[in-house]
């Protein structure tokens, strides 16, 4: 049996009772689990269980569960199988009719979101965004239409960045970045995306894990249909450059500039093939 449990500081009762009922814990870092074991006396055996050997690692420890052996798998923070491979042993584990249960914890972007005042009725977790500018702003665009809140997991170090293309990509939401939940240093900024992205580029990057929130669309830009978009667009054109049409009309609806623009291209284009 297999039972994912998140490794934080305020871990529940249910959680420890699952670490001593264990035979034994799976964990991405043996010394960090070490820790939390020693501190609530417990002394069930650990091994390694990560991105760099889990495709090692998992045949065995699938074959222990199916002899019978009681396994509790462990993350460093977080909620494992959020964003960790723990969700590929897990599957193994369903496909082996192996049961399974959860001992969830406090997860990291819940709490962003419940801190971050946006709303909350309906809410997309994206993950880390692609490292690399271009591909970045891509999967932005893809995600500019979601009528939700998103939810992005962001390195420090393209923290500044990524809300620059955020701000450029999805127009100038409002957001909150979130950093060092549940721990001694939380903190949580609020802004616009491109407030955000020049606090950031001023200050450098922050320390710790960042949890960015993204509001909807506005209410306004949602109400628009594709064929009013096209038909101003179609105005526009007649007498301004694509880049000028798909700004002016960013700035008329709240719509992501980046996105009018590609519109606007295309239909630029489409326009040019039938003079």
């Amino acid at each position: 049996m297999a039972t994912p449990i998140g490794n934080l500081a305020d871990i529940t009762l249910r959680a420890l009772a699952t670490l001593r009922d264990a035979e034994l814990i799976a964990c991405e870092d043996t010394r960090t689990t070490g820790v939390l074991l020693a501190r609530h006396g417990i002394v069930t055996k650990l091994t390694p269980y990560h991105e760099h050997n889990a495709e090692r690692a998992r045949p065995r420890l699938i074959e222990l569960m199916q002899r019978g052996t009681r396994l509790a798998l462990v993350s460093d923070a977080g909620t494992p199988l959020v964003s960790d491979p723990g969700y590929k042993l897990v599957a193994a584990a369903i496909e082996a009719g192996i049961p399974i249960t959860t001992c969830p914890g406090p997860s990291a972007p819940l709490a962003a979101l419940t801190l971050a005042g946006l709303p909350t009725d309906r809410f997309l977790f994206v993950g880390f965004l692609p490292a690399r500018g271009a591909a970045r702003r891509t999967t932005l665009a893809e995600l500019a239409g979601v009528r939700a809140s998103l939810i992005v997991l962001e390195a420090p170090h393209r923290l500044a960045m990524s809300l620059a293309d955020m701000a450029a990509v999805l127009g100038d939401r409002p957001a909150a970045v979130a950093r060092e939940l549940t721990k001694l240093h939380e903190e949580v900024r609020r802004g616009s995306l491109s407030a955000l992205a020049v606090h950031y580029a001023a200050a450098g990057a922050p320390k710790g894990e960042l949890v960015v929130v993204i509001g909807p669309p506005s209410a306004a830009a949602e109400a628009i249909s594709d064929e009013a978009i096209d038909a101003r667009l179609e105005t526009l054109l007649a007498t301004m450059s694509v880049r000028e049409a798909a700004a002016s009309l960013a700035a008329e609806t709240g719509l992501p500039r980046r996105a009018l623009y590609a519109r606007a291209l295309r239909r630029g284009r489409g326009s040019a093939s039938h003079g």
